[in-house]
């Protein structure tokens, strides 16, 4: 068995990285208006250039910006659409004294319309950057947090008097015409971040989708059809995969539970080339839903987790990797961290030099189960 020559590869990872304390003073510096934006875009490009040469030696073959010029990793990218709003989340302190994330709240205003390129520029820097023989690639939101943050409510009835087809139509039309113009500009590689299928995992979270008027055994097959209308737009030659995310804020988490209740629409309904799929404890349940896996997809097992810097042994990740291989062809299957180091600006609670020995490890680990 051969390492892959296109994505997704043998050894990957999610896309966000470590905020180097010069860019996360830049941000600060603008944000109190003491530096322009031309200024900070400087610092970023400078910040992404080291990081590009960070992956390349680790022995990544997928390349990313780190999501540098983000501060969140949804908000920045649904906010530039035409017709949506979001407001800013807010951090919340646990009675255990940890904080969470609590949700960013996302309104559908208008018809929602891609109002301009949102992520080609930051692509351009970055392909203009990566070796030859490396793919750069691009990590964007998933179209589904457009509904389930908010559910119909959320949604305007003036703009949508009914969701199907016409939202769910012009969300898809929105993103296909980004998912062109990333194309147009050398992109093959795009992932969308997806935390609404994990979240459907969560007994806690189905309850939540429950009060506010949904069914959450009909929304993940909803959803399926709901991403299959930006399959159906992707461009020839672009890889689409979705990493499922459970939650990735200063290295907590904000659903669990088994994948089953998803699994069938997830990896069966949904017409995309790839899956990265968060493995990295007990929380994400075992690897029976991989069952659903048809031929020609890939799912990259998230076994290495990017919340804490304690370190797995090579022997435990090729032992779940066995595991996996019972309910998915190995050939099927590649490996990466759980997740970005770095979801939202301010990071997990992990060092620099951990990240490195994590990717380090995802690399070694893949040459010497793929070969």
């Amino acid at each position: 068995m051969t390492l892959r020559t296109k994505p997704p590869f043998r050894a990957d990872h999610v896309g966000s990285f470590l905020r180097p304390k010069v860019l996360l003073d830049a941000r600060e510096q603008h944000a109190k208006g003491e530096i322009g934006a031309a200024q900070l875009r400087a610092v970023e490009d400078e910040a992404i250039t080291e990081i590009v040469r960070f992956q390349e030696d680790v022995g990544l073959q997928s390349i990313t910006d780190g999501e540098f010029r983000r501060t969140y990793f949804h908000i920045d990218f649904l906010e530039q659409l035409g017709g949506v709003k979001t407001d800013i989340p807010v951090t919340v302190r646990k009675p255990d004294g940890t904080e969470e994330l609590a949700p960013p709240v996302m309104r559908v205003i208008d018809k929602v319309r891609h109002a301009k390129d949102i992520q080609r520029a930051d692509f351009e820097y970055l392909k203009s950057q990566v070796s030859a023989g490396r793919t750069p690639k691009v990590t964007i939101p998933s179209p589904t947090m457009l509904h389930f943050r908010g559910g119909r409510a959320g949604i305007s009835k003036d703009a949508y008097p009914e969701l199907d087809p016409d939202f769910y139509d012009d969300v898809a039309r929105a993103y296909g015409d980004e998912l062109r113009s990333l194309a147009a500009a050398g992109c093959t590689y795009v992932q969308m971040d997806d935390t609404n299928m994990a979240y459907l995992c969560d007994e806690k979270m189905r309850a939540a989708a429950r009060q506010r008027g949904d069914d959450p055994n009909e929304l993940p097959h909803r959803y399926a059809g709901f991403i299959n209308k930006v399959v159906a737009q992707k461009p020839a030659g672009m890889t689409l995969a979705m990493h499922l995310c459970r939650g990735n804020f200063k290295s907590t988490h904000a659903a669990a539970g088994n994948y089953e209740p998803v699994a069938e629409a997830l990896l069966a309904e949904m017409n995309l080339d790839a899956y990265f799929m968060e493995y990295d404890d007990d929380r994400s349940g075992d690897f029976r839903p991989l069952r659903h896996l048809p031929k020609g997809k890939i799912v990259v097992l998230g076994l290495v987790t990017t919340k804490f810097g304690q370190m797995e042994s090579k022997d435990t990740l090729k032992r779940r990797i066995d595991e996996a291989a019972r309910h998915a062809p190995l050939e099927q299957l590649a490996l990466s961290p759980q997740c970005g180091f770095s979801s939202t600006v301010h990071g997990n609670n992990i060092a620099v030099e951990a990240q490195r020995a994590k990717l380090q490890l995802v690399v070694e680990v893949a040459q010497e189960v793929w070969g």
